[in-house]
């Protein structure tokens, strides 16, 4: 087999909270990947740091009274602690906040000026004159210009889904002081992203040979189709500056400007790695030079896709660098069929599970039971978590172990049988190693946990035929019992190769009780005959349920604050209209026959509505309600139909579709019902 070099990243997190269940499948992914690799016989690292720039974070160590530094110090701790109980194995786990990132980042920056991707123009912006700072899109918040929802921020309603500057909001206010903004100029550098449209055309519909002489193609077909959307949507110069003040590296011969945090926090893949090499004396310049031959291959969450297909491999490029092998794209988690949930206990922080006492073994198993190489969201079923694990790894896995284990320490001294008669059960699992490592490669787990937990059922089924408690009761049956209990523990082997890099703790204790090296892919096709192992000890229990009662409770957000306060008002009616006025606004009743998340934004959902007459594209921003658009399909809504075209960033949105809004930042947003029988087309009024 051919030896392959092999660079992996996942999604940097950011240095402003914990690490959530959300954060952790995304690793969880790239871990088992990874660890599959090496298994291999693969020369494979995997890089990670915390993202660690960016006004939030300044002003989030201004508010505790503390400096940037002493922030993301805390919180790199932090999630370390996290990755590490829940066995992620960093080869390097960094920050951008180093001195590798800013050297990196000044060299990619020089490069494109020398390229002439650089430009520099002045821009308009709102300052606070108050905090004495330019404010970012989300620190701005005002009345949306299109339908007037107050609280919305600079840059999209999360009301009408209108997306807009910040300079167009009505009566826009400072969302860091109160302070009303004023408009004041600056010079911004911009990264020349139009320009480079033919290779990102070339790049993201190609593909790399790697060193086994397999095809790779730079990304999969649901991104590669999202990417040609945008490319031909046109792609604008992207803003690579900031104003000071502002936490992060300053642009070289350019005092008072900083990169944007979405320019060095890929950088940081890079910089993680070089501290690797300078550490561990490998070559960064044979991974990340322009002719390299190994390869690099990104895990990333969906919403991220638009930084990582075409800002970081145009960066790369006109930098005189290499471009990624490989960008792996995947959905988001939701708990019980819901987004996660503070009130109802289930945005489950990483922490908080391994303080519950919950074994992350039994996680990593569920996570990878879900996954497969495309984009899709999964769902932590609670209840289905509970069983899928009790039943799968204790019922069927480990107990293949502990009915066999027992009669060869108590009967035999420890010794397996130095040769068994039973071979075509050893050689079926033998013979599933290259399917099921083709299914890792593939990141189609859920399909390589499904045959691996198929070919434990056919040695459960060896065991009820066999019945080694029965043969251990019948005189001069001891050669038979140890040989039956030998082809069991060498199956039990074989599923632990399989497993290992899922559950890479258990396998640790396979290998004590078999007193063996780490097992490797490649020791599936030996068996372990006529060896004395150890003795036998528990390898997983059993998930109580009361154990998820307890993290649910451990999750809830404290709401007895919300309970006892008073009612708030309620908001103010709009000034009164007449008939007339109401008589100008059309609405129809529509049905969706199509409705799909937006790539690129965390508010909107792109809907398809048939409106009797027509089809509409209508765009809202009601995303952080309705987590499951799928859903949606075949219902009917209310449609302003009306409206003038809006020309938005993902298309023209043709009409709006009327909510009824609360307050709770987007959650408390609800589409009306309209009684059966109605039909698409119908005027409401």
């Amino acid at each position: 087999m051919t030896k392959r070099k092999i660079l992996v990243t996942s999604a940097l997190p950011y240095a402003n909270g914990a690490i959530h269940l959300g954060h952790m499948l995304e690793q969880i992914q790239t871990d088992i990947w990874v660890r599959f690799q090496k298994m291999r016989g693969h020369e494979c690292y995997y890089v990670c740091a915390d993202d660690t720039h960016g006004a939030p974070i300044m002003l989030a160590a201004e508010k505790r009274g503390i400096s940037p530094e002493q922030l993301v110090d805390e919180v790199r701790t932090l999630h370390v602690a996290d990755s590490q109980g829940f066995l992620i194995g960093h080869d390097n786990y960094y920050s951008t906040n180093s001195p590798e990132n800013k050297e990196l980042a000044s060299q990619v920056y020089k490069a494109l000026r020398a390229d002439d991707k650089i430009a520099v123009r002045t821009i308009e912006q709102l300052y606070d004159p108050e905090k004495q700072m330019f404010l970012p899109d989300r620190f701005v918040k005002g009345e949306c210009p299109k339908c007037s929802a107050k609280d919305q921020y600079g840059d999209n309603c999360e009301v009408c889904g209108a997306t807009y500057n910040p300079t167009e909001l009505k009566n826009p206010y400072s969302a860091v002081s109160g302070a009303k903004p004023v408009l004041k100029t600056s010079e911004h550098y911009f990264f020349r992203l139009g320009e480079c449209a033919d290779f990102l055309k070339q790049w993201t519909s190609g593909s790399s040979a790697r060193a086994d002489g397999a095809i790779q193609p730079h990304l999969q077909p649901e991104s590669l189709n999202k990417m040609n959307e945008w490319i031909e949507g046109g792609l604008q110069d992207w803003d690579i500056s900031r104003d000071a003040p502002y936490f992060g590296f300053e642009i070289p011969d350019a005092p008072g400007k900083y990169f944007y945090v979405w320019l060095d926090a890929p950088i940081g893949y890079m910089a993680s790695f070089k501290n690797l090499c300078d550490r561990t004396g490998l070559n960064f310049d044979e991974w990340f030079g322009k002719d390299s031959h190994t390869e690099m291959y990104h895990f990333i969450g969906k919403d991220i896709l638009y930084f990582h297909a075409l800002f970081w491999p145009a960066m790369l490029n006109y930098s005189g660098l290499r471009a990624p092998t490989g960008v792996f794209a995947h959905g988001f988690l939701t708990v019980d069929g819901q987004k996660m949930s503070k009130s109802r206990g289930t945005f489950i922080q990483a922490k908080s599970y391994l303080d519950c006492g919950l074994n992350p073994e039994w996680m990593r198993y569920y996570i990878a039971a879900k996954l497969n190489g495309r984009i899709e969201d999964i769902d932590l079923n609670l209840n289905d978590f509970v069983a899928r694990v009790n039943s799968d790894l204790v019922g069927k896995f480990v107990n293949i172990a502990s009915r066999s284990a027992g009669f060869i320490a108590k009967r035999f001294d420890g010794q397996l049988a130095g040769s068994v008669s039973d071979m075509e059960i050893l050689a079926r699992l033998q013979a599933a190693a290259d399917e099921l490592a083709a299914a890792f490669e593939a990141r189609e787990y859920a399909k390589a946990l499904r045959d691996i937990m198929a070919l434990a059922d056919v040695v459960n089924a060896y065991v009820d035929a066999n019945k080694p408690w029965e043969l251990a009761k019948l005189e001069g049956r001891d050669a038979r019992l140890q040989e039956v209990c030998t082809v069991l523990i060498n199956a039990f082997r074989l599923l632990t190769i399989y497993l290992k890099p899922v559950l890479p703790k258990l396998a640790e204790g396979v290998e004590s009780f078999l007193d063996v090296a780490p097992l490797c892919w490649g020791d599936a096709q030996a068996l372990l005959l006529g060896k004395k192992i150890n003795a036998y000890q528990h390898l997983m229990q059993r998930v109580d349920p009361a154990s998820i009662d307890k993290l649910i409770e451990a999750n809830k957000e404290n709401m007895q604050a919300t309970q006892d306060a008073p009612a708030a008002a309620h908001e103010p009616l709009a000034e009164t209209i007449k008939i007339d006025d109401f008589a100008k606004v059309d609405l129809r009743v529509g049905k969706v026959l199509e409705c799909n998340f937006v790539e690129g934004s965390d508010k909107l959902l792109q809907f398809t509505v048939d409106l009797g007459f027509e089809k509409r594209n209508i765009f809202s921003g009601i995303r952080k309600a309705y987590q499951e658009p799928e859903k949606l399909v075949g219902r009917h809504v209310i449609v302003v139909a009306n409206l003038a075209e809006r020309k938005m960033r993902f298309g023209v949105s043709q009409g709006m579709i009327v909510c009824a809004s609360g307050t709770d930042d987007g959650e408390g947003l609800y589409l009306l019902d309209v009684d059966a029988g109605v039909k698409a087309g119908m005027r409401i009024g």
